[in-house]
């Protein structure tokens, strides 16, 4: 039997306030987690996502308090991300009632964190967070010799910093809330996140990120052909057709924030669209 697609509200939570904004900028307030996560519980949500944006680019932790609130109001599994470094940080905030944690920065900066914290809580527990880009032009950054740039086509692979063969994908891993490029493409790392110990890619185009412009299915179908685990897709969602082609590219489950946060689309209008559409969900 078909495993049920899952539809997964976003808590972006800086100071204690769930925001969001466009490509992790502008971000305008949004309401408090707490009560955001009881009403998601109740209206029908499968799973929450919980990130604090701001905790790896501050360099602090994740406010494990507003986590330990948020996951008494709901009885859904909890993901909770920002400001994990260590075996340690996933512990506590396990403890604080999150069933699942998400790495991103410190996973980039040392992959076996990925085998370490696998190895001691399971490949269940541990998802990791890839804000990819596409590797564009930008920054003064030069045209490779022989290519124009086409301004309604493709853009080429950055030149510089990287040769194109370590960008093969197109697409760029970022950390720090999206505010660093990696220099290491996204969907190979999606694949050897997955090989050391993830049990799931929590996928976010930045590029599309709040522009409520549709979800990237280019960046979803390559990275789904390289994992065998779950991906969840994230970042565009605008509209309730934008939820069945994310499915359809690969998705296992579809991932929005502000659609919800501002009353624009509710959760049981995208699980009957996905239903439409063929997709099982619960």
């Amino acid at each position: 039997m078909p495993v049920a697609v899952r539809v997964i509200p976003c808590l972006d939570v800086d100071g204690g306030r769930v925001v969001k904004g466009v490509n992790f900028r502008d971000l305008r307030d949004a309401g408090g987690p707490v009560q955001l996560a009881g009403a998601y519980d109740a209206e029908g949500a499968d799973e929450l996502v919980f990130l604090d944006i701001t905790a790896s680019a501050q360099r602090r932790d994740t406010m494990v308090d507003v986590v330990a609130r948020t996951a008494d109001q709901v009885f859904i599994p909890l993901t909770v991300g920002g400001g994990v470094r260590s075996v340690a940080d996933v512990d506590l905030l396990l403890r604080a009632g999150a069933d699942k944690v998400s790495l991103n920065t410190a996973a980039v900066a040392r992959p076996d964190l990925l085998t370490e914290v696998a190895g001691r809580f399971g490949a269940q527990c541990v998802v990791v967070s890839v804000d990819a880009r596409r590797a564009v032009l930008a920054r003064g950054d030069t045209v490779p010799p022989g290519d124009t740039p086409d301004p309604d086509g493709p853009k080429p692979p950055r030149a510089g910093p990287w040769a194109d063969s370590e960008l093969a994908s197109g697409f760029e891993v970022t950390t720090h809330g999206g505010r660093r490029g990696a220099g290491l493409d996204a969907v190979a790392w999606a694949r050897r996140a997955a090989q050391l110990g993830a049990g799931e890619i929590l996928l976010n185009s930045m590029d599309a990120d709040g522009t409520q412009g549709g979800f990237d299915l280019e960046l979803i179908a390559a990275v789904r052909a390289v994992v065998d685990v779950p991906v969840i897709a994230s970042g565009g969602a605008g509209q309730i057709a934008d939820f069945a082609p994310a499915v359809a590219a690969g998705a296992d489950a579809v991932l929005a924030a502000s659609v919800f946060h501002f009353g624009e689309i509710r959760i049981g209008e995208v699980k009957e669209s996905l239903r439409a559409a063929g997709h099982p969900v619960r």
